[in-house]
């Protein structure tokens, strides 16, 4: 049985411009691995309305589950939510729940729920919230999409909140050997290697050090025995 899949849809000028590095996705594909949910795709985009709708729906169509970071704050170009309406053509508005988080953490720290702020509680028709313990202002799943916030420790709380939510599959696996050769002479037993674990996934990662090539090689699959056994292999082709 196949693990289900997911998608990531990073969104933002900031990302692509080089001002702002992206760790969502980095964090977002370890904790997906543990869950047994495999990342199969990556998409950046800018702060634009028909490529963010464009990509949600392509990415909703294709995986069990898709997870946008980014967008979802006050400010003008703040458009994800409208976006992922449009995508599912669904309506927008304030909603009563999510304003009335938003009144609460803005009352007890004393400053105004003024329009800017308000944005963040427009919600499409239908989407479930999602907690923000971080920051309250609530991210939200709209079928198999779920719409986070951007900066990371807000971003890592909402996975937090969403993964239990998800049915995951065996979690992934790796080993790795570090081999002290070039790829241009491990690759032809590393290619005889895979076609044997047709089953797992088996990389190599070059490096030079003093001057020497070599490189790791990984093994990852969902059986621990799989990948023992693939292992030892690699090992007394490479003793």
């Amino acid at each position: 049985m196949t693990n289900p899949t997911a998608a990531m849809l990073v969104i933002g000028d900031e990302i692509l411009s080089g001002r702002t590095r992206d760790a969502n996705m980095h964090f977002l594909a370890g904790e997906l691995t543990k869950h047994g949910i495999d990342l199969r795709e990556v998409r950046i985009v800018s702060d634009d309305h028909e490529m963010i709708v464009e990509a949600v729906t392509a990415l909703a169509g294709a995986y069990d589950t898709v997870f946008t970071s980014g967008g979802i704050g006050p400010t003008h170009d703040d458009i994800t939510a409208d976006c992922i309406a449009a995508a599912f053509g669904r309506a927008i508005d304030v909603r009563d729940d999510a304003r009335a988080l938003l009144q609460a953490h803005y009352d007890n720290s004393g400053l105004e729920l003024n329009t800017a702020r308000l944005r963040m509680a427009r919600i499409p028709d239908g989407a479930a919230l999602i907690d923000n313990p971080v920051s309250v202002a609530p991210g939200f799943t709209v079928e198999n999409v779920h719409v986070m916030a951007g900066v990371p420790s807000v971003f890592q709380a909402m996975v937090a909140s969403v993964l239990p939510t998800l049915t995951g599959g065996a979690p992934l696996l790796s080993q790795s050997l570090r081999i002290m050769r070039g790829e241009g002479d491990i690759a032809g037993p590393l290619r005889l290697l895979a076609e044997e674990f047709a089953d797992l996934s088996i990389g190599s990662y070059p490096f030079q050090k003093d001057g020497v090539f070599g490189a790791n090689v990984v093994i990852r699959g969902s059986d621990g025995a799989r990948v023992d056994a693939a292992m030892t292999r690699l090992a007394e082709v490479f003793a």
